[in-house]
């Protein structure tokens, strides 16, 4: 109404308010009435903003990778930005008069690109992947110092990568060498695990063998042990059978010396035994028959006597004509005459 227009700013938003060329009145979520015809509004944003990045990048070996991330910036000084781009809001203060408001970002994200790229160029591709957090680093140490950025006045709150990443042929080319790696490295694996296992089957057999051979030797020093132990009964028998033998020869020269004893004794005794019936004989060739055998009939038996009487009667049996003898004739003669027994000697 008569040119006069009320303006309420948020508290993110910086506004000054020029006057003939001058400010008269700035600040944060400023609110207040003003007069279009004299009066420009110029509407600052300094809250924080965050914006994405995907940015197709060259390595020192000439690869390309894609590195994507995110930038996290906000207007520190807005007077800055308020002279480097034209922020003035239009006369019914319902929006920008351009849109130079949006180059902020676009220039913030032109010159990480930059300084991305320039860090880049400094790795290589095996190195560029796994340096998300050094090119972030460097990054924003560069926008720090850069003097677009400080122009602008635009404070830099941080800056993440989120990945790098290569093209799918050469991403295949080095899935392709670390899988071969991965598989040489479990070729080594198997290899020192069969290894491993060839020396521990080699360990367990040559302990097997030094167990046999202990065995052996034990088996050996018992038949060592054994054999003298047989040798020494050898020796031993060997021994008794000789002092039997030796014993045997001296009981056989004793038994050969009695033999000989004996049979000189018995010779001697045959001798004195034919020198006395030598001596009877003699005695005897001047002696009566009939007295020879009257003496021999002494101390006979009456069977005896009887055989002699008839031992007689048979030499004569030329002089004799019949002779009749009866059973119940030599039974009587038998019982008259009394049957003497020998009585034994005491000792």
């Amino acid at each position: 109404m008569f040119g006069f227009r009320f303006v309420k700013a948020l508290p993110t938003t910086y506004v000054l308010q020029y006057s003939r060329g001058r400010i008269v009145r700035e600040g944060l979520g400023l609110s207040f009435v003003y007069f279009t015809p004299r009066a420009s509004l110029v509407a600052v944003p300094v809250g924080s903003r965050s914006e994405g990045f995907m940015f197709g990048l060259t390595t020192s070996d000439y690869q390309t990778v894609t590195v994507q991330g995110q930038v996290t910036f906000r207007v520190g000084e807005p007077r800055k930005a308020a002279a480097m781009l034209n922020l003035s809001l239009r006369p019914d203060g319902k929006g920008y008069e351009t849109d130079d408001v949006e180059q902020i970002a676009q220039r913030t994200l032109r010159t990480v690109e930059v300084l991305a790229q320039d860090a880049m160029k400094a790795l290589t591709l095996k190195q560029a992947l796994l340096a998300s957090d050094v090119l972030a680093s460097r990054v924003a140490s560069a926008l720090a110092t850069h003097p677009e950025i400080a122009s602008l006045g635009l404070e830099i709150l941080g800056v993440a990568i989120v990945g790098i990443k290569p093209t799918p042929d050469t991403a295949r080319a080095l899935e392709a060498e670390a899988r071969e790696k991965i598989l040489g490295a479990a070729d080594d694996a198997i290899f020192v695990r069969r290894n491993a296992a060839v020396a521990n089957e080699r360990a367990i057999k040559e302990s097997e063998l030094d167990t046999d051979i202990a065995v052996e030797q034990k088996k050996r020093a018992i038949r060592e042990t054994q054999l003298e132990a047989d040798a020494s009964l050898r020796r031993r028998q060997q021994e008794i059978d000789a002092a039997e033998l030796a014993a045997q020869i001296e009981r056989e020269e004793q038994r050969k010396q009695f033999v000989v004893r004996n049979a000189e004794n018995t010779r001697t005794l045959a001798e004195a035994d034919a020198h006395r019936v030598a001596a009877v004989m003699d005695a005897l060739k001047t002696a009566d028959p009939r007295v020879v055998q009257a003496l021999a009939a002494t101390g006979m038996q009456p069977g005896q006597l009887i055989a002699q009487a008839f031992g007689g009667i048979a030499e004569r049996a030329e002089r004799i004509g019949q002779l009749n003898v009866s059973p119940e004739l030599l039974q009587g003669l038998l019982q008259a005459a009394p049957v003497r027994t020998p009585t034994a000697r005491k000792a």
